[in-house]
């Protein structure tokens, strides 16, 4: 019998995306805010074992309360880095980290991509964010987006397995089935892993080509593959938009 074809990006109607570190800059923006931090409480430590530390504690606090929103999470975030290091975390501080997400800058190529994307495919975050927060990003990447669900909406954080199956339940709204959504997202961990457990297929854009480390990602419990691998949100667009259709797997 022969070989089922290999699919292409054309062959899907919709695209779900993560938004933090793969539309939005979340690393450069979690960098700045720990800096800042970190010189008025003179805390010493290069960037990246900051972003490292953030890591290691946000999947934390985001396990032991799923339901938080964001910016407590954010929030008790610092308040555990703080502890970790020796280092004061104010209730001012706290808060102004918790508030910290719409300062966040988008990577320059997001808005652009998603308005090329647009004219082919309809447009879905799943985000691990709440709305308020997400809203400030939002108006940054301008695009009006076809569903929006966050874990505010869902109740748990990724890779909780009740993200994508909660996304998959409001894919019906817009009369699109699983098979034609494509899940595009940096984050082996919070995205990839579940997406590929709950039979999604997967665009990986890695935005961390090149550097060394995970960031502000920790890394997935097994070996994940993606099926396309883009190093930018253009270089989806363009191929997907443009007709190349491929990638990279």
């Amino acid at each position: 019998m022969p070989a089922a074809p290999e699919r292409t990006l054309g062959d899907f109607d919709a695209l779900s995306f993560d938004c933090y570190g793969t539309l939005i800059d979340w690393e450069t923006g979690i960098t700045a805010e720990l800096a800042s931090w970190a010189q008025r409480r003179s805390v010493a430590g290069r960037p990246d074992e900051l972003l490292a530390t953030f890591a290691a504690h946000e999947t934390l606090v985001q396990q032991a309360a799923p339901a938080q929103r964001y910016p407590d999470v954010l929030a008790e975030t610092l308040r555990q880095i703080g502890q970790s290091l020796g280092a004061e975390v104010d209730d001012e501080d706290a808060t102004a980290f918790g508030a910290s997400v719409g300062r966040w800058p988008a990577f320059p190529d997001s808005a652009a991509a998603l308005g090329r994307l647009k004219t082919r495919y309809r447009l879905i975050v799943l985000s691990n964010v709440d709305r308020a927060s997400f809203a400030g990003s939002a108006a940054r990447l301008g695009v009006a987006w076809d569903l929006v669900v966050t874990a505010e909406d869902v109740g748990a954080y990724k890779p909780s397995p009740r993200s994508f199956p909660a996304l998959l339940e409001r894919l019906g709204d817009l009369g699109i089935g699983p098979d034609r959504l494509l899940h595009v997202a940096q984050s082996l961990y919070h995205d990839h892993e579940p997406a590929r457990a709950a039979g999604l297929s997967t665009v990986w854009i890695d935005r961390r080509h090149g550097q060394e480390g995970l960031g502000a990602t920790p890394a997935p419990a097994t070996p994940v593959t993606p099926d396309w691998r883009f190093d930018s949100m253009a270089d989806l667009a363009a191929a997907a938009v443009g007709g190349e259709g491929s990638g990279s797997g």
